[in-house]
């Protein structure tokens, strides 16, 4: 894996570990940050979409309740 973090990877070196296992920390670490923002990215599109059902689901009521209201009794 190409993608680290290079602020993490010098803390780590500061701290004492091996520079081996400072670079593991750092590509594993990048790899759970894109799989977040991959997450954080559906979420938000799942957002919009359940928002748009709930508007069609209200506006499907509404005009429901319009028609019955205008039949004869």
């Amino acid at each position: 894996m190409a993608l680290r973090l290079g602020s993490l990877q010098d803390a780590l070196l500061d701290a004492g570990a091996s520079p081996e296992k400072a670079q593991r920390a750092a590509e594993e670490a990048a790899g759970y940050e894109t799989r977040w923002s991959s997450l954080d990215t559906k979420v938000s599109v799942l957002t919009w979409m359940v928002a748009t059902v709930i508007a069609l689901a209200l506006g499907n009521l509404f005009l429901s309740f319009d028609i019955l209201s205008r039949l004869p009794r």
